[in-house]
Formats: structure tokens, C-alpha cells, sequence
């Protein structure tokens, strides 16, 4: 697994949020410390993380969506999530509203609290019927324990990835730590436990010989990859349509660039890409002015919506019971697609049955 060394950018659970430019210590109130107890007793199924933890630091930041392409590629690099993505999904149709919609269940399992166990459940049923045989006569289905392990695996991997190259970097002691809670995370999913490594040191011989040994090029990863033709982000509306087509190419390559530089070595040799120290150089730069701009973020507004809702009720500053955050109408599936059981639609814009 590709590190860039031990650094101190995020802080231990004990210190002071980087997030938290106020000063405001972001421990869990009681209401959410009496239902973590609870869910450790047995009482309400598996325990969620909560603000103590360094996942929750990390993978609702904004600065996540940097590796939206190594995600992505990464997943369909297996051969069965690649399978099921060319057979099944419309993604390449609706990058943009895909991306920022998947972002609610995805973040709600971790930030939800009490409810981030039914909110796991919702976001396994959205697999059910993704099953088939690819074209070279494999069978596949999402909910296969492997194949739905290696999602959680990326997803973890990703709060490393972030944490490395856009916050200053991690210890070997926080490496652990994050392991560890990604398996309490990969419980509320109610999956087997059988693919999850035992150890840290487990894990990093699973990922070096998925990189190495299972991980195939295939088309659902190269449209994945491909963004000469996106359209404009949502933040771009205002930019006129000539402007994006001029400066997209530069995106383009500027993304997938970026991209490269946080793949393992035998992905980059699987899917042609060379990289040089050079490369490794700027890289590295580009990376530590990502972090230094968000300095002058206020925390709030450095996580996405779901997050920030669950950050805001485990410090007190909404009321235990509020609502949590759902995707905006602008980020749903098209009407005649909403009511697929692989689509994540809040229950207001659901069709009536």
C-alpha cells in the first residue's frame, strides 16, 4: 500500500480537531456516549463510530472528492464490482448527481449515530439485484462477501489516502487505529466478517495481492477514468458552457494525473501509467498547498452535509433527534429511474407505489 511516511497533520482523537479551527473539543455528548453503550451491550445491533474516532476526522471531508477517481477506478478494477458497474448502472449517464447523492447513505454509515446500522442495511439492499455474468462467462453478484468487502476496503484505504496526501500525513499508531475502526465500520453492513483481515499487518498482504493478483483493466474502470467529456460541476453552473469545453482537457488531465499518484505501483503498471520522481516531487506539492488552503476553511464547511449533521448532534449543536441531512432534488436519479431498488432516493421523492 503506497504511504508517503509518518507525519503528524491529523491530530490523535485526544487532541483538538485540525477540523475544529474554533477550539472546540469535538467529544461525544451524552446522549450519543449512552447510545454507543447501548449498541455495545447488544442492545441495538453493532456499535457506531462516533466523533472520537479518526474516520469520522477524515472521510466526510470535502477534500475526499480528490480521489473520487481513484475510488472509482479502484472498485472496478475487481472484476466482479466491474462487472456488475457495466451491466448495471447508469453512472457514465449522471457522473456529477451519482457522485454527490452516493455521498449521503455512503457518509451516513459512519456520521448517522443510532442510525447508522439501518442506514448500512439501506445501502446493502441498493446491491441485491446487481448480479449476472460477465463477458467472459463469470458469475458475479454485489452482495458476495468478497466483492462487497472490497468496496469497504477502497473506502478505507481512502481516509489514508486523504489523511497522506491533503493533511499533512499519518503515524504508524494512527494507521492502526483507522484499521481498526474499519472493521466496526464494515459490521454495520450486517455482511460476514469471513474476507476481513485480522490484523493491519493482514490487511496490507490482502491489499498487495488484490493490486497485484486479482485487480484486472477493464472497460467500467477506463470510463471511469475517462472524463474528457464530463460536464460542469455543480459549484460551475455560472461558468459559461464555451469556457468549461475550453478548460476541461486541462481538468482532465490535471484529475486522472492526480489520480495516478496515489495508485499502488502494480496498478499504475497494470493500467499503463509511468510515473517519475518528478511526478512523486509535485505531487507531493500539490498535495501539502491542498492542505495548507483548507487551513483557512472553517471546519463546518470542510465536511459534506452528512458529516457535518452528524458532527453538529454529537456536539451538542442540533438536538439528538434531528433529521439528518439528505441529498438536494438536483442530485436525484432521473423520475422514471427513482424507483430501481439500486438507487438511494430520500423517501419525500420516492413514486408513490
Amino acid at each position: 500500500m503506497t504511504q508517503s511516511g509518518s507525519r503528524d497533520g491529523v491530530p490523535s482523537p485526544q487532541e483538538p480537531s485540525a477540523q475544529d479551527s474554533a477550539g472546540v473539543q469535538p467529544a461525544a455528548p451524552a446522549c450519543e456516549a449512552d447510545a454507543a453503550a447501548s449498541h455495545a451491550a447488544g442492545g441495538h445491533g453493532p456499535e457506531p463510530l462516533g466523533p472520537d474516532s479518526l474516520t469520522w476526522r477524515i472521510f466526510g471531508d470535502w477534500r475526499g472528492l480528490l480521489i473520487a477517481l481513484w475510488a472509482g477506478s479502484m472498485q472496478n478494477m475487481h472484476p466482479e464490482l466491474g462487472a456488475g458497474v457495466e451491466q448495471h448502472s447508469r453512472f457514465f449517464d449522471e457522473r456529477w448527481e451519482r457522485l454527490f447523492r452516493s455521498l449521503y447513505p455512503i457518509g451516513g454509515v459512519i456520521y448517522d449515530g443510532p442510525r447508522a446500522h439501518a442506514t448500512a442495511l439501506e445501502v446493502r439492499g441498493y446491491h441485491d439485484t446487481i448480479k449476472g455474468t460477465d463477458r467472459f462467462g463469470r458469475r458475479y453478484h454485489a452482495l458476495n462477501p468478497g466483492t462487497f468487502y472490497w468496496a469497504h476496503a477502497t473506502f478505507f484505504v481512502s481516509t489514508i489516502i486523504i489523511a497522506e496526501n491533503f493533511m499533512g500525513g499519518l503515524t504508524e499508531p494512527q494507521r492502526r487505529q483507522l484499521f481498526d475502526e474499519h472493521k466496526r465500520w464494515y459490521r454495520m453492513y450486517g455482511m460476514s466478517m469471513r474476507p476481513v483481515p485480522d490484523t493491519w499487518e493482514d490487511f496490507q498482504e490482502y491489499w498487495d495481492h488484490m493490486c497485484r493478483q486479482v485487480l484486472e483493466d477493464n472497460k467500467a474502470t477506463r470510463d471511469v477514468l475517462d472524463i474528457s467529456r464530463i460536464g460542469r460541476p455543480p459549484l460551475l453552473t455560472w461558468l459559461p458552457r464555451p469556457v468549461w469545453t475550453l478548460v476541461r482537457p486541462l481538468v482532465h488531465r490535471s484529475f486522472v494525473w492526480l489520480t495516478v499518484g496515489m495508485y499502488d505501483e502494480p496498478v499504475r503498471a497494470r493500467l499503463g501509467y509511468s510515473w517519475s520522481p518528478r511526478d512523486e516531487r509535485l505531487h507531493r506539492l500539490v498535495g501539502q498547498a491542498i492542505g495548507v488552503a483548507f487551513r483557512f476553511v472553517p471546519w463546518q464547511r470542510r465536511y459534506h452535509p452528512r458529516a457535518r449533521a452528524g458532527w453538529r448532534r454529537a456536539l451538542g449543536m442540533d438536538p439528538a433527534g434531528t433529521p439528518t441531512a439528505e441529498t438536494p432534488p438536483r442530485n436525484l436519479p432521473p423520475v422514471a429511474e427513482r424507483s430501481r431498488p439500486i438507487h438511494y432516493v430520500p423517501a419525500e421523492h420516492r413514486p408513490a407505489s
